[in-house]
């Protein structure tokens, strides 16, 4: 079995996957699923300090973002895409798929979204039903002021989807202090459960603005509004997936239990960063680093996928590559959940030393003993 380091998913701890294994019962029609799920689901809202609602939606993570936009954009519809990084953009296929026009406010992607230059942009071109935003860019680790920026796209009438798939339960994240009218999460990053479920929180403004379309939401699937009183009428829109839910529902309560869970979260990442530039890597961001995923520039001497590979083959560690327009040039250390921990992080960059080394790439200091050190 391979230890998982990646930059989601991450790694699942026993009572979550003994969860999952629990009998199934009949989610239609049984009036216990329904209390359960309900249960489950004011759980999620209490977890993000907030009353807005929360549902779990039977889908990888991409599900919420997708099912946000087709919920939210009529044609012609035009949304502001905040764009730092390579989901940041990707809301715009989303928006144009449901027939929105796409307007991207695009910075560096080597830092987080700078509010004053945002607010510069604002005064100037603030017609925009909703803006898109994303916590946490995997591919890149950068970290953005969601809470900030959507109380300053709301002073302007706009409402906020957030995407914080792979910031939830790593980082801190107030939704009652903040202004987000739908906020996206998965249950394969922080909160360590197995792909395959998407939670989201939605604000009455947001259903206010599904019920008044003046055209239908052309999906099914995605169709939040579906889901909105699935509670009163005891009826979900399709089949939930109960052994999924079930691990779901202790993996929150591991949250729930974990007064450390943030706290670890900052050390083993600062310390991984620390480490990483004591060793004579560079990092790709130069600030705004999210403490889920450390992302690190591919060094002189060998490739990512040389690099990914033997540190599979060799070491049984899984680490990330990435895609777009940071194909090849970088590498991801996933720390988060329940891979946030210190004993499998030290050998995740221990097995990476070793193979740089067998590339004849010489680092500045024994990462593995760094880090042990940063972390007593």
């Amino acid at each position: 079995m391979y230890k998982i380091m990646t930059a989601g998913p991450s790694q699942v701890r026993q009572n979550v996957r003994d969860a999952r294994a629990l009998p199934c019962t009949n989610p239609d029609i049984d009036p216990a699923f329904y209390d359960f799920y309900h249960e489950t689901c004011e759980l999620l809202s209490k977890a993000l300090h907030t009353d807005q609602t929360a549902f779990i939606l039977g889908g990888e993570g991409i599900l919420g973002l997708e099912a946000a936009c087709a919920s939210l954009t009529e044609p012609g519809d035009r949304v502001l895409v905040i764009d730092n990084g390579i989901f940041g953009k990707g809301f715009a296929d989303f928006v144009k798929i449901y027939g929105g026009v796409p307007v991207l406010f695009t910075t560096d992607y080597h830092e987080p979204v700078p509010l004053n230059a945002l607010e510069t942009y604002l005064k100037k071109d603030h017609h925009f039903k909703y803006a898109t935003v994303v916590h946490c860019d995997t591919p890149s680790g950068v970290l953005n002021d969601v809470e900030a920026i959507s109380r300053l796209l709301n002073s302007y009438g706009i409402m906020v989807v957030a995407d914080s798939v792979a910031g939830m339960f790593g980082e801190p994240l107030d939704l009652g202090k903040s202004c987000i009218d739908i906020l996206c999460g998965g249950s394969q990053k922080a909160l360590s459960c197995p792909p395959g479920l998407t939670m989201i929180w939605v604000s009455d403004r947001a259903f206010r603005a599904m019920e008044e379309r003046k055209t239908p939401i052309r999906s099914f699937y995605a169709n939040i509004l579906a889901m909105k009183n699935y509670y009163k009428d005891q009826w979900f829109p399709y089949t939930m997936p109960v052994s999924d839910i079930n691990g779901l529902r202790q993996a929150l309560d591991n949250f729930l239990d974990d007064p450390d869970v943030f706290d670890r979260h900052a050390r083993i990442a600062g310390a991984v960063r620390e480490t990483v530039r004591a060793a004579g890597l560079s990092l790709y961001l130069r600030s705004g680093m999210s403490n889920t995923v450390t992302v690190i520039n591919v060094p002189d001497g060998i490739t990512d996928r040389e690099l990914l590979k033997e540190m599979a083959e060799d070491y049984n560690i899984l680490i990330s590559g990435c895609f777009d327009v940071l194909a090849g040039k970088v590498v991801r250390i996933g720390h988060m959940g329940e891979s946030c921990n210190r004993p499998d992080v030290a050998d995740t960059l221990c097995a990476m030393q070793k193979v740089l080394e067998k590339h004849e790439i010489r680092l500045k200091c024994d990462m593995k003993q760094t880090f042990l050190t940063l972390t007593q």
